[in-house]
């Protein structure tokens, strides 16, 4: 299995630090809001990842942090008069429905902020000792960038650029403007915790360090998130952490790509932000997932009422291969060519798109079969299943997906369908050929499409 990774922009062997188990971390959401579709990106991308780690045998550890103390959540907290606490548990909540809704697994372990601060406060006592940060006579603690000689190998980056081209606020209380916060002073009134610098709450960085260290060991595997993260936020990661422990912080560094809106970042001033519930609440939850998939993790997706229909009208192809399927435990992975493909394509970087090719091959031979073969037509329809699964997707009924039912703002109720559907087989039957023809036309103009056959008529939903 070769990942690309970040850190050398390379793709590499991976070889896990012990055999049989992969260490990794994911950095999570700042719950002061909804998630957003970027959030949705990282979600089923590091999903996707932890299924297929665990489909070719590794005992995955994945570890998906929560920050629950922010300024960003004082903020919010105080415009909406609620608790931390209040706003916080609501917003995880939340995340979490919004996960089950998209079929994402939940995390090995979900350490909180909140829970690490004694391990948070002795991280950095330790880089004071080492001299890689200092106390501010304001009560803050800094890092001491220039100290670290390593700074900015994640980004390629030089010290000296950065200084150049920096937008840095200015602190009086630094020593460096490049140096950045360990740990806030609190002002009257505000959440805090007790530090030998005083009353206060951790930086936004050094809360990953402390969380990633205590959940995994000083080195593990893999740490991913989303790509913003990269700098300055994962570049800080690695110098408090390799200065704290003296040894290397993360082997594999993975970032999922950007989603963008009708081709634009995504963004609230320009008015193309949407938050995961409301896009779950206009699509098919399986549809938008297929459409997050159906990208390589790295790269950017784009995000517009076109790509979703595709995103439909593909995996309706899928469904539509399995529908009227007794799908079967399939043949030995060793023996099917198909999973084989499959695990090719996966073990380069996890190539989902490739991926998804096999997996339409597999749904023409399954077509095939069902007209010819019934039995090798039931192997195969498990089997399409069984690879379906380890991208989150085809586990539901077909008939279920294919009529739309999981679907929001369906045109019309199923019984209300079928009731129409009973209106027609009456005019057919009394030769009334022109009823029968506008209601099948009525449906079609909706988007639901009739399929007679000898056993009756079926309906489906087309993809809008």
């Amino acid at each position: 299995m070769h990942i690309y990774n970040t850190l050398t922009r390379r793709k590499e062997l991976f070889t896990p630090l012990v055999a049989g188990k992969v260490s990794m971390y994911v950095c999570g959401m700042t719950v002061y809001d909804y998630c957003h579709l970027g959030h949705a990106r990282v979600m089923v991308a590091f999903d996707v990842i932890t299924r297929y780690l665990r489909e070719r045998g590794y005992d995955v550890n994945y570890v998906r942090n929560i920050t629950d103390i922010d300024d960003k959540i004082l903020k919010r907290a105080d415009e909406n008069g609620e608790s931390i606490t209040a706003l916080t548990e609501r917003m995880i909540d939340a995340m979490h429905e919004d996960e089950t809704r998209l079929n994402v697994l939940a995390p090995s372990h979900e350490p909180r902020a909140t829970g690490h601060i004694g391990d948070i406060v002795a991280m950095i006592e330790t880089l004071i000792e080492k001299g890689y940060a200092y106390a501010a006579d304001n009560g803050d603690v800094y890092y001491r960038v220039r100290k670290f000689a390593d700074y900015g190998k994640l980004n390629n980056r030089q010290l000296d650029d950065m200084r150049a081209g920096s937008r840095v606020d200015v602190d009086i209380h630094k020593k460096d403007p490049l140096d950045f916060v360990l740990w806030k002073a609190a002002k009257p009134s505000e959440a805090h915790w007790a530090s030998p610098w005083g009353n206060g709450r951790p930086g936004w960085h050094i809360e990953c360090s402390a969380m990633s260290t205590c959940c995994l060991g000083d080195t593990f595997d893999i740490h991913g998130g989303g790509p913003d993260l990269t700098f300055p936020h994962h570049e800080n990661e690695i110098a408090q952490s390799e200065a704290a422990t003296g040894k290397t912080y993360v082997n594999t560094w993975m970032h999922a790509g950007a989603v963008r809106v009708n081709q634009e970042k995504m963004s609230k001033s320009l008015g193309n932000f949407f938050t995961i519930r409301d896009v779950l609440a206009e699509h098919d939850p399986e549809v938008v997932r297929f459409l997050l998939v159906a990208s390589h993790y790295r790269s950017p997706i784009n995000y517009s009422v076109d790509s979703l229909t595709e995103a439909r009208k593909s995996l309706t192809r899928l469904y539509t291969a399995l529908e009227g399927v007794e799908a079967e435990t399939p043949i030995s992975q060793e023996a099917s060519t198909y999973r084989k493909r499959f695990v090719q394509v996966m073990d380069d970087d996890f190539n989902t798109p490739e991926a998804l090719a096999v997996m339409f091959e597999l749904a023409r031979e399954l077509n095939r079969a069902k007209q010819e073969q019934p039995d090798e037509a039931a192997r195969l329809g498990g089997e399409l299943k069984q690879l379906g699964a380890i991208l989150g997707l085809l586990q539901q009924a077909p008939q279920a997906f294919l009529k739309g039912t999981q679907q929001q703002g369906m045109p019309l109720s199923e019984s209300e369908i079928e009731s129409k559907i009973a209106h027609r087989i009456e005019a057919k039957a009394n030769k009334d050929f022109a009823q029968a023809d506008a209601i099948r036309d009525e449906l079609s103009a909706l988007g639901i499409i009739l399929k007679d056959s000898r056993e009756g008529t079926s309906w489906v939903l087309e993809a809008p």
